[in-house]
């Protein structure tokens, strides 16, 4: 008999349910769809009743539409949006609705934690940069302006936590959600008691953290009757997800190295140990490998400023994107895009410059520039920025011998072969039985139940199926032209400063 995997991802657009069967081949799978909530400028919401009912809908769904009857899913494991603050009490019901990755509030506790701590101390034991985004600053938040809130809090959950103690009652947290925090000791893979401290929050808040393969309980019989599920059947905490897309992406070895192009991007690798940048312009997760660590660099705008690009190229009569026309009119332009460079900081920047007033910009528009150029130009500037981040990952002393690519924008054989040529390294298009998010999610299930010796099932069910080569000559032209991207970013920053005035 066939055993499957359920594994949720609670996105921040929606819950989608994929079914694996043991092999990693996806059987059923089901979305629904939440709201966010942006009651005020930089603020970023969503009610966890929301996540309750998509998790429970999902699963009743694919259980009422596919053969899989319950008593085949052999478990069931999560991964969702990191960086947030649900609090929860006793009983584990939200006491508000939970602050996610994207809300800005906390700036004024940003600098609280700046004043306590220090920037450098920080990074030196979370791995990540002082953030109004992290939970360690949203915590300060609710503290200050809603105290009634804090005083009443048991635990501080994040999206998968959540769904895991719907599922199992178990309240718990994997490595890689609570690395994400920055409240949490990178290299000693606990709770640090350092920060907990200097920012007086009740050191009680943290769950527990287990591995995220860990089994933490069974379905409950109160979320049987509510799913479909049989009771007992066992939960596996997950991770976030970032660190599941990892897994999903087959990098789970030392010097496992993929580059993810969807909105934005971000390029990672596993690592042995969390790996420290002087200026601090790269990040760590923990990995679900436990004791392994993600070193990456992530930017805002890869996919999304083509996407923007193509919007602006696109006729008023069109009733659909032309993503390939912007491919093959990139395709008959030589590399360079006949002296033309884009800058992709359309929504500021986070690796390598940490500025969230850059702007975008063409440099070198003339009168012999199209649309062509321009597409190009654009996809240029994402691999610049992007081999920006990979040469401060290197200059660590990592070794990355290829690069496996993941996302929307790896679709596009011209984008791929450009990254290869700026990287000058092989980028290798993968072929995933599903995204790569619920892959890793279903993985570390797998793993938990005994379905799967450990991680390194991940290279078996994920294979390279096409590896487009650098070519020496254009990888030669694209390090000139990556001198020129850094300085006229370099020249441009005062003017961008000034720009925001307006």
């Amino acid at each position: 008999m066939t055993s499957y995997i359920l594994a949720h991802d609670l996105g921040t657009t929606g819950d989608k349910a994929t079914l694996f069967d043991e092999n990693g081949h996806v059987a059923a799978s089901v979305f629904a769809g939440y709201p966010t909530a942006y009651p005020r400028p930089t603020w970023v919401e969503q009610d966890p009743a929301h996540w309750r009912k998509a998790l429970f809908e999902t699963t009743r769904q694919f259980l009422a539409q596919s053969s899989v009857g319950p008593e085949d899913i052999a478990v069931v494991s999560f991964s969702g949006h990191m960086n947030g603050a649900l609090l929860v009490d006793d009983a584990g019901e939200p006491l508000r609705p939970a602050i996610i990755w994207a809300d800005q509030r906390a700036t004024r506790e940003e600098g609280v934690i700046r004043e306590r701590l220090g920037a450098a101390r920080v990074y030196r034991i979370t791995g990540n940069r002082i953030s109004p985004a992290y939970t360690a600053a949203k915590l300060l938040w609710i503290k200050s302006h809603e105290p009634q809130v804090y005083a009443r809090a048991r635990h501080v959950l994040q999206a998968k936590d959540y769904a895991a103690f719907l599922f199992s009652g178990v309240i718990a947290t994997d490595p890689s959600d609570a690395s994400m925090t920055l409240l949490f000791d990178l290299e000693k893979g606990r709770w640090s008691q350092e920060i907990i401290a200097a920012l007086e929050l009740d050191e009680t808040l943290p769950p527990q953290i287990l591995t995220s393969a860990t089994v933490i309980g069974g379905v409950t019989k109160e979320a049987a009757r509510a799913t479909g599920l049989l009771a007992g059947t066992p939960v596996v905490i997950g991770g976030g997800d970032g660190a599941c897309a990892t897994v999903g992406a087959g990098s789970v070895a030392a010097g496992d190295a993929y580059n993810y192009i969807g909105s934005s991007s971000w390029v990672a690798l596993t690592t042995p140990e969390p790996v420290l940048d002087a200026r601090r312009r790269t990040f760590n997760i923990a990995h679900l490998v436990p004791g392994a660590n993600i070193a990456l660099g992530a930017m805002q705008a890869a996919g999304g400023a083509f996407d923007w690009f193509e919007q602006l190229m696109r006729t008023p009569d069109a009733d659909a994107p032309d993503y390939r026309g912007l491919d093959e009119a990139a395709a008959r332009v030589p590399a360079g895009s006949r002296g033309l460079l884009f800058l992709p900081y359309l929504r500021g920047e986070r690796s390598p410059h940490w500025n969230p007033l850059a702007r975008g910009a063409f440099i070198g528009l003339t009168m012999q520039h199209g649309r062509g150029e321009m597409a190009r130009a654009v996809m240029e500037g994402v691999g610049f920025n992007l081999r920006a981040i990979l040469d401060i990952l290197r200059s660590q002393g990592l070794t990355v011998d290829a690069m496996r690519i993941i996302g929307g924008g790896g679709k596009s054989p011209v984008w791929r072969q450009i990254l290869a040529d700026i990287y000058a390294l092989p980028v290798q298009r993968l072929a995933i039985p599903a995204e790569a998010t619920a892959l890793g999610a279903a993985i570390a299930g797998g793993v938990g139940v005994g379905l799967f010796p450990d991680f390194a099932i991940a290279r078996k069910m994920i294979i390279v199926e096409e590896s487009a080569a650098p070519d020496a000559q254009t990888a030669g032209i694209y390090n000139d032209l990556f001198d020129i991207f850094l300085d006229a970013y370099t020249s441009l920053e005062p003017i961008f400063e000034r720009l925001n005035k307006f």
